[in-house]
């Protein structure tokens, strides 16, 4: 039953790395998580913005960004400028803001197909993660290390795990697929 659960965990890996991706796409919403991806250099490590600075949503339309020291600022808001997230920073010197526009419906349908992107891709990753686990239950059955009754009930239970990760995806995606279309 080790196989089974180590592709059990790789499938809520894909689920996890999903929502994570999810998190960074803009969908018109003032959201701190627009921020994850982006790291400073800060004195000669990466460092993540959430970890160098306190991050606060005022608002639903604006993000402040006030660094723990304030000669970070300027790197900051240039790594806002270099990442790709759409926004550009408004700075003072010691608060960077964060305006979020309001999405044109042109920006609406791209979000959405990349959503819908982000999400096959996650369906292919657990199609192969059953592929994968498929073909280690067959090939422990055939050096003897199961039984073919055990090999049915691991591919029933591998088909099951699929199929509850494929509809955690869908759920997934149908709530933030309505986040860029509800604004």
């Amino acid at each position: 039953m080790g196989a089974l659960e180590t592709y059990q965990e790789k499938m809520a890996k894909t689920l996890s790395v999903l929502k994570e991706d999810l998190n960074t796409v803009r969908a018109g919403r003032a959201n701190a998580s627009l921020l994850d991806q982006i790291s400073v250099d800060y004195y000669g490590t990466m460092t993540p913005v959430k970890n160098m600075a306190n991050i606060q949503v005022p608002d639903p339309r604006s993000i402040t960004i006030t660094p723990f020291d304030p000669s970070m600022c300027k790197a900051i808001e240039k790594a806002i400028q270099v990442s790709n997230i759409g926004i550009n920073p408004n700075s003072d010197g010691k608060v960077i803001r964060l305006v979020i526009p309001p999405l044109t419906e042109e920006r609406r349908l791209e979000l959405a197909k990349t959503i819908k992107k982000m999400g096959e891709e996650s369906r292919v990753a657990v199609r192969n993660c059953r592929r994968d686990a498929n073909e280690q239950v067959k090939k422990d059955q055939k050096d003897g290390l199961i039984t073919e009754d055990d090999e049915k009930n691991d591919l029933d239970e591998i088909q099951k795990m699929t199929d509850k990760c494929m509809k955690d995806i869908d759920n997934i995606l149908a709530t933030k697929e309505k986040e860029p279309m509800a604004l």
